[in-house]
Formats: C-alpha cells, sequence, structure tokens
C-alpha cells in the first residue's frame, strides 16, 4: 500500500472508533466535521489510485431526484442519495452489519429494524435504558435517535455522537431502510 493510502485509512479508522466507540466511554473529541474530512480524504487517496469501489459508490444510481435504489420508499427517502448514504454508513458499520442473519457487533444487526420494538433483537446485550424503552423503530424514530443517541435515549451505551446534517440523515436511513428489507407498514 502507499504511504498516502495508508495513513488516509489508519486516520479513517481512528475517527470511526472515537466517533463510534461502542464501549460506554464518551465519543471522543473528533467532531463529525473532522470524521467526515477524514472520509474524503481517504475517498480521494483511493480515487487516486484508481480504486473502483470509490468510484463505483459516486455512481451508484444517484440521480437529481434521489436514487434509483430508493423508489420504493415512502417521502423524503425516494430522494436520498444512495452513494451518501452508503458512505454515512461507513460510520455505523464498525459496529453494526446489515446482511440478513447477519452478526451483532459492538452494536446489534440491524436487518429487520424497522418495525422491531427497541431493545428486542435476540443475541444482543442490550443497555437497560434500551431494555425499558417502549417504542418501536420507525424511520423517523432512526432520525431521532441519529440527531444524538445519548440525549434521545439517555442510559444508552451507543456513544455515537450522531449524524448532525439532516440530508445525511435521510441518507443513511433510506439506505439502511433499502438494505435491510424495509417493507411500509
Amino acid at each position: 500500500m502507499k504511504p498516502a493510502t495508508t495513513m488516509a485509512a489508519l486516520m479513517l479508522g481512528l475517527a470511526v472508533m472515537t466517533g463510534c466507540g461502542g464501549a460506554d466511554e464518551p465519543a471522543g473529541d473528533t467532531s463529525p466535521e473532522e470524521i467526515r474530512a477524514s472520509e474524503e480524504n481517504a475517498d480521494q487517496v483511493d480515487g487516486e489510485n484508481g480504486s473502483a469501489a470509490s468510484q463505483a459508490s459516486s455512481e451508484e444510481g444517484a440521480t437529481e431526484e434521489g436514487s434509483s435504489q430508493f423508489s420504493e420508499l415512502p417521502a423524503p427517502y425516494t430522494s436520498a442519495d444512495y452513494a451518501a448514504g452508503k458512505r454515512v454508513f461507513k460510520q455505523c458499520s464498525t459496529c453494526h452489519t446489515l446482511d440478513e442473519g447477519g452478526p451483532a457487533v459492538m452494536g446489534p444487526n440491524l436487518y429487520g429494524v424497522f418495525g422491531r420494538e427497541a431493545g428486542a433483537r435476540e443475541g444482543f446485550g442490550y443497555s437497560k435504558a434500551l431494555q425499558e424503552a417502549d417504542f418501536t423503530w420507525t424511520p423517523d424514530k432512526l432520525d431521532e435517535w441519529l440527531t444524538n443517541p445519548r440525549k434521545f435515549l439517555p442510559g444508552n451505551r451507543m456513544s455515537f455522537s450522531g449524524v448532525r446534517r439532516p440530508d445525511d440523515r435521510t441518507a443513511v436511513i433510506a439506505y439502511i431502510m433499502a438494505e435491510t428489507g424495509y417493507e411500509p407498514s
């Protein structure tokens, strides 16, 4: 690996780990803006090295009206950008998987999350706050959660500081919906 690629990968890994942590420690001093800059730097380095994955993620069906992958989703998610959702989900993928039957990592697998009671996925040790939470995951609830998990549900163990930009939250929620078998109720 070239030194620039190695450094970008290390910076991205550090930014994701401090931003999402997964343990009971609070998030590190890395701001969402620093994480975004780190990711953009890594994407630029990959693009300079001819990474097909980097080029493909920016071309994965995004249009001015949104992504074709989101055409079956309810508004406002139909107008979201698939590539942006995939990029933002990279922050989440340190702790969460999306594949049906996928493993729980530091956080639960998110396949089938919409319509599921909070803290109810078998095989994951939720915090007491999530075990006692009385709500069902919907796109709107996930939007509230992603704004600031600690404020949304005090006492939960997720140390991620949140996704500050509303368009990034819409994109990542649409991406999760598209990748986890979401079916409108």
